[in-house]
């Protein structure tokens, strides 16, 4: 498959934490200023933008100036209420910058899986779409329990992909794409330029490099699902300059993932 997705009109981009925190979980307004500015880049080449976020429960774990991040949820869903204002009103400070709209949608499970719920919310984003706004999605940390929880933002984003015919999924991490082996682990694990079919091998690899919350694992997975709805997915490190017009030019950076429909028409 041909990695210039110059062409693309929609796609999702999903940020990590570390995208967007310092060393300390605070929010970095440089990180967040650098992935405004590449947004808005592909804003004005007239693409449909639509950003996953992570980053709330960071930004609340910061700013209550704990040592580390909560174990339990009641206090999970506490620092992520105070961290979501944070991060939004990030965003909106450095978008207006740029004299762009954006919304916040807080999401859980509920929204995909309810008929009425997923029509909603799917007609609410076109609108946005329609009218240039840039809908920002995280999943609604402070209501979510085991029942109505998404699970991870990278699982998140590939339903709104699916959801929204997006043309391609962006994942932003803080790693150059699937190893072989985690380099940081056991050195000397490979990058994986190309993934053609998420086999059991595919999601050892992605194990040895974490099989938590956010972890490598979740993120081949979501590829995974992608893939049989014939969207492709590519995992880029967010730190990389320029990143997301680099994989809209067709560099070659990250780990693309391929969607079944077009593996035979290379």
């Amino acid at each position: 498959m041909n990695r210039d997705f110059k062409t693309i009109k929609r796609l999702v981009v999903k940020t990590g934490t570390s995208n967007l925190t310092d060393a300390s979980s605070r929010l970095d307004g440089g990180k967040v200023e650098k992935l405004v500015d590449q947004l808005m880049e592909l804003k004005q080449l007239d693409k449909e933008l639509i950003l996953v976020t992570s980053g709330a429960i960071g930004a609340g774990v910061g700013k209550m100036n704990l040592r580390k991040r909560p174990g339990d949820m009641p206090k999970l869903q506490a620092v992520a209420a105070i961290g979501q204002g944070i991060l939004m009103q990030t965003y909106e400070h450095y978008f207006d910058t740029h004299g762009q709209c954006i919304a916040q949608l807080l999401l859980t499970k509920d929204d995909f899986v309810n008929p009425v719920r997923y029509r909603n919310l799917k007609n609410t984003l076109e609108t946005l779409i329609e009218w240039g706004v840039i809908p920002i999605i995280n999943e609604n940390d402070t209501v979510a329990v085991e029942e109505i929880k998404v699970g991870d933002n990278d699982t998140l984003a590939a339903y709104v992909a699916i959801g929204m015919d997006a043309e391609l999924l962006i994942i932003l991490t803080d790693v150059d794409g699937l190893y072989t082996k985690d380099p940081s682990n056991f050195g000397g694990g490979e990058l994986v330029k190309t993934v053609e079919d998420v086999t059991p091998e595919v999601e050892g690899w992605a194990s040895l490099a974490g099989k938590g919350f956010g972890g490598m694992f979740t993120k081949v997975q979501a590829a995974k699902q992608l893939a049989e709805h014939g969207i492709p997915t590519i995992i880029v490190n967010g730190a990389e300059r320029n990143s997301l017009r680099c994989v809209l030019d067709g560099k070659d950076i990250g780990t693309l993932f391929l969607p079944k429909r077009l593996k035979r028409h290379d």
